[in-house]
């Protein structure tokens, strides 16, 4: 379902797969070649949400924010697993965010990144670049490796490519010209 919220409809790259059973609400922007699967749901009614290329929000994902605190912004080639919460976050390009993962407020997520299944991410917290944390609360555990690197950019692909089948053969994906057009 994808719903105008107070003036605003999402705008979504005529490449983008969205499965029937996720939501998608007002000031949401998505690129080129990511995808929204089933469940998800993508909540712009208070601030914006901006989705960069070839991101994969999983299936049961809530991406949200507040009236006060900072609007998502997700950067390129990012993973964003299955049943993981994201609230009024930033996340660099080339991240995993695993499943289950809740990451709060305010929090700002470097580049190359991975936030492991399960963790919880305080509000405030400030990740740099090609690191792994995991934990309640997450925690930094080491520096990503080019084998850690290969693994997220394998993923992105992986979700690409399936995407890209669903559009072709789903029984019944969203027609992109009735969502552009704002019929859907």
């Amino acid at each position: 379902m994808i719903l105008e919220y107070q003036g605003k409809f999402p705008k979504l790259d005529p490449s983008v797969f969205v499965a029937n059973t996720a939501t998608i609400v007002g000031d949401v922007e998505i690129g080129y070649g990511s995808s929204v699967w089933f469940g998800a749901v993508i909540r712009g009614d208070f601030k914006q949400i901006r989705i960069g290329e070839k991101v994969s929000i999983q299936d049961n994902c809530v991406l949200h924010i507040d009236r006060v605190r900072s609007p998502i912004v997700i950067g390129n080639e990012v993973t964003v697993g299955h049943r993981a919460v994201l609230h009024g976050c930033k996340i660099g390009n080339l991240c995993l965010i695993g499943m289950g993962s809740v990451v709060m407020d305010d929090v700002k997520i470097g580049d190359e990144c991975i936030i492991a299944g399960g963790s919880l991410v305080p509000p405030g917290t400030e990740i740099p670049a090609r690191t792994l944390v995991m934990g309640i609360p997450a925690k930094p555990r080491r520096e990503i490796t080019e084998e850690d690197l290969k693994m997220i950019k394998a993923g992105v692909e992986e979700y690409y490519h399936l995407s890209r089948n669903y559009l072709l053969h789903s029984i019944n994906p969203y027609s992109l010209k009735e969502v552009l057009d704002g019929k859907k």
